[in-house]
C-alpha cells in the first residue's frame, strides 16, 4: 500500500466519498459513523464528538440541548376523570382490590423448568422472590441512568408516554435521561418499550433460561445468519428496558401475540392490575378497546374481578399468555423484560393475534412477524416428530403442530379474502 496514503477511522480505510464521516473533536482523525455507531441523521443533534478511545479521556459525545418540552401538546381539560391523569392515580392508590396471591405461583428459580410447565401448565402467573435458579443475568442494581444511556448509545431515539395524555412522542435517551433525574418534573412520563438487543447492554443482560428454553425465537428461528435478501428479521422482543417515574400509568393492555412476559425489578416497584384470560374477559377487553370513550371507562370495573399483584425490588415476573393487565408505579423505577411466543399456549397465541387483527391494531404494535414465527414453530415440530412416538414429553409440541395447522386453514381462507400473509419462502411444512 502507498506510505503517502491517508487512512482514517478504526477500520484504518482510505477516505470514501460514498460513506458518511465524522470528525473527533480531540484528536483531529474522521470515523466513518457506521463504524463508530452514528448515523448521518444524527450529526446535527452533536453538540461535541468524541471518538471511542477520545471519550475515555474527555467524556463521551455531548448532544445538542433541545427544549422538547416545548413540543409538547398542552394538556387539555376533559370531562370525567381521565386515564393517567394526577386524579385518576391518586383515586386508584386509594382502591382496594382482592390480592392475586390466591392465583399467583410463589417459586424458586430452580424449581421453574420445562417439565414442570408442560406438566402442570403455564396458566396463572409466577413470581421469583430472588434471582437464584433462574440464570438471568442483569446489570448490578448500581447502574446509573448515564451508564445506560451510553450503553445504548445517547442518540438513540425512544418512544416516551406521556402518561396524562396517553400518547407517545420521540425523544433522545439523552434528553430522556436528563428529564428523568430532574427532580422537577412537568408532565409524567414512561419508557416501556426500549429494545435494546442490538446495544451493548445487551451484553449485560440475559433472559431466564427457562424464557430461552421456551420462546421461539430462541428454538425455531435459530441462530445462523438470515440471507441478506430476507424480507423478514429475526422478532427482537426479548430485551427490554423500562423506566418509569413515580405516578406513571399503564392502562390495561394484552401483550402483542399473545406473548408471554418475563419481567425482573432493578429498583423500585410496580403494581399490576390483573385479569384472567377467560373467554368472557377477552370478549370484554375487544370492546373495550374498540369503544370511543375508552380512556375514561377503568377496564378493572367492567369485568368480575380485577386482582392486585405489588412486584418488589429483586423479584421477578412471569405473565402467561393473554393475562389482561395494567401496571402503576408507585416510585421511580428501573426494570428490565421481554415477550416470548412458545409452545405451551398455542390456540390462545392465535386467538390474541385475531383479535388484535380485529380492532385494527397499528402494525408497530403487533408481534413482529408473527405469522411468520407460527410456520417456523410448524416446520421445527414436524422435524422433532418424524419417526418418534408420540410419548408425554413431545405433547406440547404435538399440540404445536395441530395449533398451527389449525391457523394454516384459517390464513388461507384470509387469501381467499385478498389479505396478504408473512409466509417465509420455502418455510411451510406439507400438513
Amino acid at each position: 500500500m502507498d506510505a503517502t496514503v491517508t487512512l482514517y477511522c478504526v477500520c484504518q480505510q482510505e477516505y470514501d466519498l460514498s460513506r458518511f464521516m465524522i470528525e473527533c473533536e480531540a484528536c483531529k482523525d474522521w470515523f466513518h459513523g457506521s463504524c463508530v455507531g452514528v448515523e448521518e441523521h444524527q450529526a446535527s443533534e452533536i453538540e461535541v464528538y468524541h471518538c471511542p478511545d477520545c471519550a475515555k479521556i474527555h467524556g463521551p459525545i455531548v448532544v445538542k440541548k433541545r427544549n422538547w418540552l416545548e413540543r409538547l401538546p398542552p394538556l387539555k381539560e376533559k370531562k370525567g376523570i381521565q386515564t393517567g391523569t394526577g386524579q385518576f392515580v391518586k383515586e386508584l392508590k386509594g382502591r382496594t382490590f382482592p390480592s392475586a396471591d390466591q392465583f399467583v405461583k410463589h417459586m424458586s428459580g430452580y424449581q421453574i423448568t420445562r417439565k414442570y410447565l408442560e406438566e402442570s401448565g403455564f396458566d396463572y402467573p409466577i413470581i421469583v422472590e430472588k434471582k437464584e435458579g433462574l440464570e438471568l443475568r442483569i446489570p448490578p442494581s448500581t447502574i446509573s441512568m448515564e451508564e445506560i444511556e451510553q450503553l445504548v448509545g445517547p442518540l438513540r431515539e425512544i418512544d416516551v408516554i406521556d402518561v396524562e395524555r396517553q400518547e407517545d412522542f420521540k425523544l433522545l435517551i439523552h434528553e430522556w435521561v436528563e428529564y428523568f433525574k430532574s427532580p422537577n418534573r412537568q408532565r409524567i412520563l414512561n419508557v416501556i418499550s426500549l429494545e435494546f438487543s442490538t446495544t451493548r447492554l445487551s451484553e449485560l443482560v440475559e433472559p431466564p433460561s427457562i424464557v430461552r428454553e421456551l420462546s421461539w425465537v430462541d428454538t425455531v428461528w435459530g441462530h445462523e445468519p438470515l440471507p441478506e435478501d430476507c424480507p423478514y428479521a429475526r422478532p427482537a422482543v426479548q430485551k427490554y428496558c423500562l423506566m418509569g417515574v413515580k405516578d406513571s400509568f399503564t392502562d390495561f393492555h394484552v401483550d402483542f401475540g399473545g406473548t408471554s412476559v418475563w419481567y425482573h425489578v432493578l429498583r423500585g416497584e410496580k403494581i399490576f392490575y390483573l385479569i384472567k384470560p377467560t373467554q368472557t374477559n377477552l370478549h370484554l377487553y375487544e370492546n373495550w378497546v374498540s369503544s370511543a370513550n375508552q380512556s375514561s371507562l377503568f377496564f378493572g370495573d367492567q369485568v368480575d374481578s380485577c386482582y392486585k399483584c405489588v412486584l418488589k425490588h429483586g423479584q421477578t415476573l412471569l405473565i402467561p399468555t393473554g393475562w389482561i393487565h395494567a401496571v402503576l408505579t408507585p416510585i421511580d423505577s428501573l426494570v428490565f423484560g421481554g415477550n416470548f411466543l412458545h409452545s405451551l399456549n398455542i390456540p390462545l397465541q392465535l386467538q390474541i393475534y385475531e383479535m388484535e387483527k380485529r380492532v385494527n391494531t397499528p402494525e408497530q404494535f403487533l408481534f413482529p412477524v408473527f405469522e411468520t414465527s407460527c410456520w417456523y414453530a410448524a416446520r421445527h415440530t414436524l422435524e422433532l416428530l418424524k419417526g418418534k412416538p408420540v410419548h408425554r414429553q413431545y405433547r406440547a409440541q404435538m399440540k404445536t403442530y395441530a395449533a398451527v395447522a389449525m391457523h394454516k386453514q384459517n390464513c388461507a381462507q384470509h387469501q381467499k379474502r385478498g389479505q396478504q400473509l408473512s409466509v417465509p419462502h420455502g418455510a411451510v411444512p406439507e400438513i
